[in-house]
């Protein structure tokens, strides 16, 4: 008879293979294989098909945690902080891990398999679940007077979005310190809420 699945074991392997399969990505690109992923993790074949069908299950399982991490930020944030407050440190949430020297590569091989339908999906509810957070806050902000109230809240959502990828489009390209550069975003995305100054 089979032994009952420890969930908390079965997570933690998953995590491993994850931060294998970051890893792998950074040093090998595109190409990375299972093989070398099982060689960074310290565990066979076996066990990462077991959790992972695919090399492309793996990348989604990444986006998927990223996700569900976005998730928890936005589920557990301090009910003291103003909408403002929560968008302008989500902003720094978001760009946190860049400072990570893996995100470059990661970066790269998400829009090498971009296309894929499964990293497509997983991609797009990514985009989704930031959006409609983002969406909710800004409309709240404007509300309380806390950001410009002639443009919609959806268009201010997508260009905070848009000022994120941005930044870790030029991670991407290297040479670039995302801690060191995360409080002129941080500013410039209060620039945004705010709008032009009167007179300008």
């Amino acid at each position: 008879m089979p032994r009952p699945v420890d969930p908390a074991l079965r997570r933690a392997r998953r995590l491993q293979l994850i931060d294998a399969g970051l890893t792998a990505f950074a040093r090998h690109g595109a190409g990375a294989t299972t093989a070398q992923i099982c060689r960074i993790a310290g565990i066979g074949s076996g066990t990462f098909f077991h959790h992972f069908p695919t090399k492309d299950a793996l990348l989604v399982a990444i986006l998927e945690l990223g996700t569900e991490e976005t998730r928890e930020f936005f589920a557990s944030r301090d009910p003291d902080a103003t909408p403002r407050q929560v968008l302008l440190e989500y902003v720094r949430h978001a760009v946190a891990d860049l400072a990570d020297p893996r995100a470059a590569g990661f970066i790269t091989v998400v829009g090498t398999f971009g296309a894929r339908p499964e990293i497509a999906a997983a991609l797009q509810a990514e985009e989704d679940t930031t959006r409609t957070a983002l969406r909710e806050l800004a409309a709240a902000a404007q509300r309380g007077g806390r950001a410009r109230a002639g443009i919609q809240a959806d268009r201010l959502a997508v260009w905070i979005m848009l000022l994120i990828d941005g930044f870790a489009s030029r991670v991407a390209g290297g040479g670039f310190d995302a801690d060191a550069e995360t409080p002129l975003l941080v500013e410039q995305v209060g620039s945004l809420l705010d709008g032009p100054a009167p007179g300008r």
